[in-house]
């Protein structure tokens, strides 16, 4: 197969926005929209992505360094179009001689099954392929006008159009696959004689059919290729996503009674014959196994619930929450890093950070893990079969030990032995006649206090 590159263009200032985040680093289904660019290009197969950035967004260039290299970033130093950007990324694939995909940064619902029709175009015999949606004369996209079939005879930026080609609705995705030579021989060759005095990526069907080479055009859905330029169209986009992933979850066996109240992220996996209850939200980093029941009003982020468990209502999961199979976690109970064993129990009004939970143990009702003096975390660990009284204080870092108990209201600091019990109160005292003596006397100053 023909080596793959991709060239995605983040380097707009996407002002409209009117954020003070980077356009590109804004969210839909909890990845940023450039993060979603890139692993659409990884995933069709492009083993090189080079990403186009402008020096106003600084932030955007630490965003690509982190995740792919100092060698994946172009710069685009002025703003003058979308030629003149993709030409940024000349140097970085200098060496490259395979077929290169342009993507933009800001379209989160581009994916590998979506790019793949125009390397299959080019495997085919086309020398340059563009994407397409069909669209409502009113779009201010850039038009396609075609020839016979599925032959691009050239695309008409808005501004330049005539009202006759503003009629048509076949409108430009943004999108074009083509060899790396071909790319920058015509990018040489495009010129800025237009209205925005811009080097328009679009310029090389024209050049390429004035070569009489072959330019074809693939048709995308038109959710697809939705750009984000306003808070509008994120949004949009963000509804576009959670429809077709709870749509596809419903169609792999899960249960969601009202999946319209179900917030998911990109990442989320739930097996088949999971119930998820309304309003739930799923950040990224989650799995669901089989059988497992998330109850409504949960939020769970960085976690995985095992089989059989039970989490919520009203229930928070944080990074490194790990429910084993069977466990209940219920209502207005946060974990936090902690490993939960198998049918352990944590129901109520809990806060579990920084430890373990054995199997079969019962965690009180307000219990909570001491984890953090103000510099550091330290661990609890609950042995299996543990019972934790109702309000205990558990002071980590501190054991208790298998099959142990803790008295209710004990701040327990040290640990505890398997099988032993730990009260850790101040005795109780009982002062007989003090509570009518109180209220006599308190009685006594507010009368004389009218």
């Amino acid at each position: 197969m023909t080596q793959r590159a991709a060239i995605i263009l983040a380097a707009g200032q996407g002002t409209r926005m009117k954020s003070p985040l980077p356009k590109v680093l804004h969210r839909v289904g909890g990845r940023t929209l450039v993060d979603g660019a890139i692993d659409a290009a990884a995933a069709a197969g492009c083993g090189r992505i080079v990403v186009v950035v402008g020096p106003h967004s600084p932030a955007v260039g630490d965003h690509i360094r982190a995740r792919l290299g100092e060698g994946a970033i172009a710069v685009q130093a002025e703003p003058l179009g979308t030629g003149h950007a993709v030409l940024a990324a000349k140097a970085a694939l200098a060496e490259f001689s395979g077929d290169v995909v342009i993507t933009t940064g800001d379209a989160p619902l581009l994916t590998a099954e979506v790019i793949e029709p125009l390397f299959a175009a080019r495997a085919g015999g086309a020398d340059l392929v563009v994407m397409g949606f069909q669209g409502a004369v009113s779009d201010p996209y850039g038009r396609l006008v075609m020839g016979r079939g599925d032959r691009l005879d050239r695309i008409v930026e808005v501004k330049e159009a005539t009202a006759e080609e503003l009629q048509l609705t076949g409108c430009n995705a943004g999108v074009y696959a083509l060899s790396a030579r071909l790319l920058f021989e015509l990018l040489a060759k495009v010129e800025n004689a237009n209205a925005k005095g811009e080097y328009y990526l679009t310029d090389i069907v024209g050049l390429a059919k004035a070569r009489g080479l072959d330019v074809r055009a693939v048709f995308a859905d038109a959710a697809a290729a939705i750009g984000v330029d306003t808070q509008e169209i994120l949004a949009v986009a963000e509804d576009h996503f959670q429809r077709r992933r709870r749509a596809q979850l419903l169609a792999e066996g899960v249960s969601m009674p009202a999946p319209d109240t179900v917030h998911l992220s990109w990442d989320t996996r739930i097996a088949p014959g999971a119930l998820v209850e309304p309003y739930v939200v799923f950040a990224p980093g989650v799995t669901v196994e089989a059988g497992a029941v998330i109850r409504a009003f949960s939020h769970l982020e960085g976690a995985r619930v095992q089989a059989g468990a039970v989490v919520g209502p009203y229930a928070r999961l944080r990074p490194g929450a790990d429910i084993g199979p069977g466990a209940h976690i219920g209502n207005f109970v946060e974990v936090k890093n902690v490993t939960v064993g198998a049918g352990a129990k944590a129901n109520h009004l809990s806060y579990l950070g920084d430890g373990a939970v054995g199997p079969g143990a019962n965690i009180g009702a307000g219990t909570i893990f001491c984890n953090y003096d103000g510099f550091f975390k330290y661990r609890t660990e609950v042995g299996a079969g543990a019972f934790i009284g109702s309000n205990t204080a558990l002071v980590a870092p501190v054991t208790v030990g298998q099959g142990a108990f803790t008295a209710s209201g004990s701040v327990i600091t040290r640990d505890i032995a398997p099988g032993a019990l730990a009260i850790a109160r101040s005795p109780q005292q009982e002062k007989a006649g003090w509570a009518e003596a109180f209220r006599q006397a308190m009685q006594g100053r507010k009368d004389r206090g009218k």
